[in-house]
């Protein structure tokens, strides 16, 4: 291999950084996160089974997908390694909603972040258009996880008088 020759990689630019991490699935509380059929979840409920006559104890996991809100169940030996998403919450400020339902928002360095889509929770959808209509000033909350992202929540922070 000589010096001359040249390496192309394709790069995403996340660093290697993994968008899970291992846990032990008998620490893993209720309101955690946790990956269930690759897919993250919050857990709602966890219950614990004792060890039978050969065996570990077995957590019963109950999770509701993040972005979808699919109710999803996973058994694992409370002494193995689950998989733990990475969950970020940002906040962003609305500029614009486009026709076909993307939305505009502005970071906080004041770069524009145009791929995000309105949610697909009616309510939410609801009140994110009524407030913008109404010229009000609306901040989203936008929850990213294993390379999804998903606006979850949004707060109005004054109004145009």
């Amino acid at each position: 291999m000589s010096d001359s020759e040249e390496h192309h990689f394709e790069s995403k630019a996340d660093a290697g950084a993994s968008k899970t991490y291992p846990q032990q699935a008998g620490t893993i509380r209720k309101n955690g996160y946790i990956v269930i059929k690759s897919r993250p979840c919050k857990v709602v409920e966890v219950s614990t089974s004792k060890t039978g006559k050969h065996g570990h104890a077995k957590c019963h996991f109950v999770g509701i997908d993040i972005f979808n809100g699919k109710k999803l169940e996973d058994i694992v030996p409370s002494s193995h390694n689950c998989d733990v998403p990475h969950v970020d919450r940002t906040e962003y400020q609305l500029i614009d909603i486009s026709e076909d339902g993307y939305v505009s928002l502005l970071t906080e360095n004041g770069n524009t972040k145009d791929d995000l889509k309105l949610p697909t929770d009616e309510n939410l959808q609801a009140q994110i258009k009524s407030g913008y209509d109404d010229g009000k000033d609306i901040i989203l909350t936008v929850m990213a996880a294993m390379g999804e992202e998903q606006i979850c929540a949004l707060k109005e922070i004054g109004g145009k008088n």
